[in-house]
C-alpha cells in the first residue's frame, strides 16, 4: 500500500486509543482530521510535540478539528503517558504498524551509522472532505504545531 497523496481519501485503517477503544475515522469525515505520527512515548521531542498540540487543542476546536497522534506504543503505556502529562490529544496504538505502512511512516532511519526501522515523524492534514489537504514529512518539533493550526484555518 502506498502513503496517501494529496487530494487522497483517508486510508481505511484500524486503531485503538489509549484507553484500547477502537477508533473509527470514518466518524470523523464532515470535520478536519490532523493524524501525527511519533516515534516513542514519553520521550523528549514526542512530549514536546503532543504538550504542543495539547496547547493549541483549543484553537483546532474552534474549527472543529480533531487530532489523532499515532505511534506503535501499546494502549497502556500511551495511557500513563496522557496521564503523566495531562495530554488531551486522542493518543492511538498501532502496536502491529498497519497504519504506519499506509501512511508511508514506518522508514529505515540511521542513528550514529547504525541503520534501523522506526516511525518517520510526519503530520497529515485531511479536510472537511475527508481528503488529504497537506503533508510534513521529518517533522521538527519546534514551532510545528502552530504549522498545522495555521493551515487547518486555511482549509
Amino acid at each position: 500500500m502506498s502513503a496517501p497523496q494529496i487530494g487522497d481519501a483517508f486510508p481505511v485503517v484500524k486503531l485503538l486509543d489509549a484507553d484500547g477503544a477502537a477508533i473509527d475515522l470514518a466518524a470523523v469525515k464532515g470535520a478536519p482530521l490532523v493524524v501525527y505520527f511519533y516515534p516513542k512515548a514519553d520521550t523528549p521531542g514526542c512530549t514536546t510535540e503532543a504538550q504542543d498540540f495539547t496547547r493549541l487543542a483549543p484553537e483546532f476546536a474552534k474549527l472543529n478539528a480533531q487530532i489523532l497522534a499515532v505511534s506503535r506504543d501499546a494502549p497502556a503505556k500511551l495511557c500513563k503517558f496522557r496521564d503523566k502529562y495531562g495530554l488531551t490529544v486522542r493518543l492511538a496504538s498501532d502496536e502491529e504498524g498497519a497504519v504506519c505502512e499506509a501512511f508511508g511512516t514506518w522508514v529505515e532511519k540511521q542513528n550514529y551509522g547504525r541503520s534501523y526501522m522506526g516511525i518517520e515523524r510526519s503530520t497529515f492534514l485531511f479536510g472537511a472532505d475527508g481528503k488529504l489537504a497537506q503533508e510534513w514529512r521529518k517533522v521538527r518539533v519546534k514551532g510545528h504545531a502552530d504549522a498545522v493550526l495555521e493551515a487547518a484555518k486555511a482549509l
